[in-house]
């Protein structure tokens, strides 16, 4: 039996749109300022979805200062270069055009910066604007850093009360465990940056292949 969802929260690398050549090719950029080499850039696909400090410190050790040293420099590359290396999943818009016919609130609640989302929905790929309702990220004051932070923010700006009226939507394990930390369902996607096994472990309550079968659970 479906839920009664009224409001979808979608991740945004990953499971709208493709940004992982941009996200991967800057954090190339950024290890290289450090004289680290990667011999394939794709190599760092985990760099697709978590907060990017949390990624160098995790992934290469760096200390908290190198982190944020690193993503200035990624921020430089990401800005000018690797912003444009995104694309639109194919069906993506169809797929949205639906969820809008049928009534729902639409947001996006991502780990990127607020502003840098913005500019994603609205100057990069404007053709999603009329589907997204509003864009929830993490903010320049830095108090909202993990997933479920930004997912709380959302809710409080909808002033939603009824959780089980929300299904948070994404391709990584950060999106199925912030859902789960602010009460939400969750549903994992497989074309983006995470696999089956990291949906499962994480506790998705429905793990999709495409944008047709998420549109059966809706």
């Amino acid at each position: 039996m479906k839920q009664q969802y009224t409001t979808l929260l979608f991740d945004l690398d990953g499971t709208l749109v493709d940004s992982g050549e941009g996200i991967m090719r800057s954090a190339e950029h950024a290890l290289n300022h450090f004289g680290i080499e990667v011999a394939d850039y794709r190599t760092l696909r985990p760099f697709v979805g978590p907060p990017l400090e949390d990624s160098f410190i995790d992934f290469y050790g760096f200390t908290p200062e190198q982190a944020a040293e690193a993503v200035e420099v990624y921020r430089e590359r990401h800005a000018a270069i690797g912003m444009y290396e995104e694309e639109l999943y194919p069906g993506v818009l169809d797929f949205l055009r639906e969820v809008k016919r049928r009534g729902y609130t639409t947001a996006i609640a991502t780990s990127k910066m607020r502003f840098q989302a913005d500019i994603v929905v609205k100057e990069i790929f404007p053709e999603l604007s009329p589907y997204i309702d509003d864009v929830f990220g993490r903010d320049d004051e830095g108090l909202l850093h993990t997933k479920a932070d930004v997912i709380n923010d959302g809710l409080k700006q909808l002033q939603i009360t009824n959780l089980h009226e929300v299904l948070m939507i994404g391709d990584r394990r950060f999106d199925i465990e912030g859902a789960k930390v602010c009460g939400l369902d969750s549903m994992g996607v497989l074309f983006g940056y995470g696999d089956r096994l990291e949906m499962e472990q994480a506790g998705a309550d429905y793990i999709c292949e495409s944008y047709d079968e998420m549109l059966q659970y809706l």
